[in-house]
C-alpha cells in the first residue's frame, strides 16, 4: 500500500484529525465507499511523485434520496472515482457498493441497477432520439410493448416528444444532454451516475439539465451522484465530498463547508505579498496566508478589519476584497492552493 504524504494544511486553522479518520459508513447507504486507493501505472513500471497515486484512503457514503457532488480540479480524483463507481474500473484496494452490491465483485449487477451519465457522449449521432432509446433498452432487456411505452414515458417526461423521430445529430447540446439523461434513467435506475453532466453546455442549458435532474431526484426519488468542477453546480448538490490530488479533503453540506472557513474571507493584493504577509502577522498576530499573488485572512467583521489595514500600511496595500466564504474558499480553507493551480491544469488524472 503506498504510503499516504504529509496532509497540506491551510495556515488558518489547526490541523483536525477527525476529517481524515475513516468514518462509520451507515449501513443504510446507496453508495459505499470504503478506503479507496488507486495507482496508474505507466509502461513498466509505476509513475513517481503525488500524480501516482490517483486516490488515497477515500471513504464517504452517500445516502437515499440525495445529490451527491464529488467535487475537484482536474487531477481531483474525481473521474478516476466515478470510473470505479461505473464498474470500469477496479481500486488498487478498498471496495465500494451500490446499493449492497460490490461493483468488483458484482458488476453486472451493479451496472443493471444503475444509470450513468458519461462526460463523452454516448448517443448515435445518425439514429434519431426514439431508436437511440430503443437500443438503450435493448441492453436492458427490454422488449415489446413494455419497452415502447417506457419510451413514450420519458419522451413526455424530457420534453422530447416534438424531437423523438430527429437525428441526434440535429439537435443542439442542451437536447443532447437531455437525451443522455432519459438514455440513463430509461429503466428506472434507483441511482444515478454522472460524469461531469454539464461540460459543454452554455449557462441556459445548464440550468435546464439541472431543472430535469432535480424533477428526478425529487418526484422520481432518485440518488444521484455527480462530478463537478462548476462551484455553481456543487451548491445545489446536497452534500459535497470535495477531492484534491486524490485525496478526500472537506465533506458536507454546501452551507455547512462555507461555514467551517470562519469569519469573511479578506483578499489583499500589495507589490510583495511576502513581506506583507510577514508585516501582518507581526501587526495583527492573525493567522494569514499567501496564496498565489495575493495574501488571505480569515476573520469575522472583515469590513471593520479592513480599516484597520489601510490605517496600518498606508500606501502598502493596492486593492483588498471582503466577502462570505464561497466554496472555493473552502476548497483553498483546505487545501492551501487556489482551485486551477498549474498543478492541477497540469495533471491529466482527474
Amino acid at each position: 500500500m503506498p504510503s499516504s504524504q504529509n496532509t497540506r494544511r491551510h495556515p488558518f486553522v489547526p490541523f483536525d484529525s477527525n476529517l481524515f479518520r475513516t468514518p462509520q459508513v451507515n449501513t443504510a447507504s446507496v453508495i459505499e465507499v470504503q478506503n479507496i486507493w488507486h495507482t496508474y501505472n505507466q509502461g513498466s513500471g509505476t509513475k513517481v511523485g503525488a500524480a501516482a497515486n490517483a486516490l488515497q484512503n477515500v471513504t464517504f457514503n452517500v445516502m437515499p434520496g440525495e445529490i451527491f457532488g464529488l467535487l475537484g480540479p482536474n487531477g481531483g480524483g474525481k473521474t478516476t472515482l466515478f470510473r470505479i463507481l461505473s464498474t470500469l474500473l477496479s481500486p488498487a484496494s478498498g471496495h465500494a457498493r451500490i446499493l449492497g452490491e460490490d461493483v468488483v465483485l458484482s458488476a453486472a449487477k451493479v451496472r443493471n441497477r444503475v444509470g450513468i451519465v458519461f462526460q463523452t457522449q454516448s448517443l448515435d449521432r445518425k439514429l434519431s432520439v426514439t431508436e437511440n432509446l430503443i437500443h438503450q433498452g435493448h441492453l436492458y432487456g427490454m422488449r415489446g410493448t413494455s419497452l415502447r411505452n417506457r419510451i413514450q414515458q420519458v419522451l413526455e417526461q424530457f420534453r422530447l416528444i416534438e424531437r423523438a423521430s430527429e437525428r441526434v445529430e440535429t439537435l443542439s447540446e442542451g437536447m443532447k444532454r437531455r437525451v443522455e439523461l432519459a438514455k440513463g434513467f430509461l429503466h428506472k435506475p434507483r441511482v444515478l451516475l454522472l460524469d461531469e453532466p454539464s461540460t459543454g453546455l452554455d449557462p441556459g442549458a445548464r440550468l435546464d439539465f439541472w431543472r430535469y435532474l432535480e424533477v428526478l431526484n425529487k418526484v422520481e426519488g432518485a440518488t444521484v451522484l455527480l462530478t463537478t468542477h462548476f462551484m455553481d453546480e456543487a451548491e445545489k448538490c446536497h452534500r459535497l465530498a470535495i477531492l484534491d490530488k486524490g485525496k478526500l479533503v472537506a465533506m458536507g453540506s454546501p452551507e455547512a463547508l462555507k461555514t467551517s472557513v470562519g469569519g469573511d474571507v479578506i483578499v489583499v493584493r500589495t507589490r510583495n505579498p511576502e513581506a506583507m504577509s510577514h508585516a501582518l502577522r507581526e501587526r495583527f498576530g492573525d493567522p494569514v496566508a499567501t496564496v498565489g499573488d495575493t495574501i488571505r485572512i480569515e476573520r469575522p467583521k472583515g469590513h471593520e478589519f479592513v480599516a484597520e489595514l489601510f490605517e496600518a500600511f498606508p500606501g502598502r496595500i493596492e486593492a483588498v476584497t471582503v466577502s462570505k466564504p464561497s466554496l472555493e474558499d473552502v476548497f483553498i480553507h483546505q487545501t492551501g492552493h487556489v482551485f486551477w493551480d498549474e498543478d492541477s491544469k497540469s495533471q491529466n488524472l482527474n
